[in-house]
């Protein structure tokens, strides 16, 4: 199993302080180098056009760090596929492959916020048409260095040779999805690795559309090693169960309330936030032993997965924190899942 980070570069800037933000990038590349130099499998970097984050442009992020690491897969977490265009998303992580040597991978998802619909133009009406769509075109574009492709939101492209051209062939795609059926059907039928984001609730109760993309998988001929699952879960590492709840819950109470404000969810207390991080609750806060067992057994309740990602940039952790943990990841929790 692989075992990784993933970001959202929060920042608890709101003010747009140009050297306070300048800062928050270069700690979040210095985080993925450590990432590397302890043994992680992967780094994701999301993308966002808040001003709470960093990552609106999150190719560029992951290109500085390429050139500063060896061996860690850099990926999206996910690109906002609906709201792009999929010639320049390819574009930008083939670009990406090319200057880490073969390192690079796309999540394509909708992403959890809507603000990049209107930004660049869309309609939220079109919300499950324009990610079909857009997916399909990027898969054309992954499978053929010259595409014929119609579609009814964006022109044509005929004969149109798509370049650079990215070292691994093909680039790898992965699907991002938050829980909706359909998406698990469609990426079963497409035959792509799975990344499915658990922020709370229980994650076993996922296992019915695992099962849902692997039979659709299966059925439309793909061999099961191509149909991968990922987990992303929110997650925080600490010494002992204690203190990495003293840590992460104060930031986390403060965030997901200020967000839960916006779509209707009830403040954060410490027993629901007590309940998520039970035993088979979505969230991963605790000691490196505890999470590790907890990993194994969310994959088990989900017929196995091949990667886990920790999100932990959402509870105001100071740098030196998330560095700490990122070390504990990579020298207690990954060499059990070597």
């Amino acid at each position: 199993m692989q075992i990784g980070i993933d970001s959202f570069a929060a920042t608890e800037n709101l003010d747009s302080n140009k050297k306070k933000n300048a800062k928050s990038i270069d700690e979040l590349i210095d985080r993925i180098v450590k990432a590397d130099q302890v043994g992680l499998d992967v780094f994701g970097v999301g993308e966002h056009h808040r001003k709470e984050f960093l990552d609106s442009a999150p190719h560029v992020i992951l290109a500085a760090a390429a050139a500063k690491t060896k061996n860690i897969i850099l990926t999206s977490a996910v690109t906002v596929l609906s709201a792009s265009d999929p010639v320049r998303v390819f574009q930008n992580y083939a670009t990406l492959d090319l200057i880490s040597k073969g390192r690079a991978e796309i999540v394509a998802g909708r992403g959890s916020f809507t603000e990049a619909f209107e930004l660049f133009g869309y309609s939220l009406k079109d919300y499950d048409e324009l990610f079909e769509e857009k997916l399909e075109l990027l898969i054309e574009i992954q499978n053929n260095e010259t595409v014929n492709w119609r579609g009814d939101h964006r022109p044509p492209l005929m004969n149109q040779t798509i370049f650079p051209r990215p070292i691994q062939d093909p680039l790898p795609i992965w699907v991002g999805i938050g829980g909706t059926p359909q998406s698990f059907l469609r990426a079963g039928k497409l035959g792509l690795p799975l990344m499915i984001a658990v922020i709370g609730g229980e994650t076993h109760r996922f296992k019915p559309l695992v099962d849902m993309y692997r039979e659709a998988g299966r059925r439309a001929g793909h061999s099961p090693e191509k149909l991968k699952v990922g987990l992303h879960s929110l997650g925080y590492v600490a010494e002992n169960s204690k203190k990495a709840v003293e840590d992460y819950f104060p930031g986390y109470a403060k965030t997901f309330t200020r967000i839960g404000k916006e779509r209707g969810w009830p403040p954060v207390t410490l027993e629901r936030f007590k309940a998520q991080n039970g035993p088979s609750g979505a969230l991963m806060i605790g000691s490196p032993d505890e999470i590790a067992e907890k990993i194994t057994r969310h994959s088990k309740a989900l017929g196995g997965i091949s990667r886990f990602t920790f999100q932990m940039d959402n509870a105001e952790l100071t740098h030196h924190q998330l560095q700490k943990a990122i070390g504990l990841i990579g020298e207690k929790i990954k060499p059990q899942f070597n």
